[in-house]
Formats: C-alpha cells, structure tokens, sequence
C-alpha cells in the first residue's frame, strides 16, 4: 500500500472560467439577482436553477465542473 498523497489535477482553463463567470454574474445582475447568494446556491447545491436563462447564462454556468469553478475561486481568493 502506497502513502503517498494523490493530487488533483483539474484542467487549467481559468480564463474561460473566469469569463463565464463574469458573463453569469452580468446577468444574475440584469436580472435584478444577488450573483454573490444566486452562484453561492449553485455552488452548493449544483442547482442550475440558481442561475438564470438570461443571456443563456445557465447553459454557460452548467459548462464548467463545479470542482473546477471552487478550484478557480480558491486560488483566486488566496493569490489576493
């Protein structure tokens, strides 16, 4: 048996993360929406109803795995 630590290893697209995400959060606003409580909702519960159809902003947020959106969040927030 092997003890050695596994590692993650998600696919390195944050600027296209980081483009849907602002494209979502546009729209959540447009749409008269909280974007931080409506992607929070998303986040945990993996609802796609959280996120709009305006701008077809679910289908946009429904692209990206959510493993990889926290990834993105994650790094973003501790770089700061």
């Amino acid at each position: 048996m092997e003890d050695a630590t596994r590692k993650f290893g998600a696919i390195d697209n944050s600027t296209q993360i980081r483009e849907i995400l602002s494209s979502v959060y546009d729209s959540l606003v447009v749409k008269g929406y909280n974007p931080i409580n409506q992607i929070v909702g998303y986040i945990l519960s993996e609802d796609p109803t959280y996120i709009t159809n305006y701008n077809n902003a679910r289908s946009l947020i429904c692209r990206i795995d959510r493993d990889e959106l926290l990834q993105e969040l994650v790094e973003s927030y501790l770089k700061k």
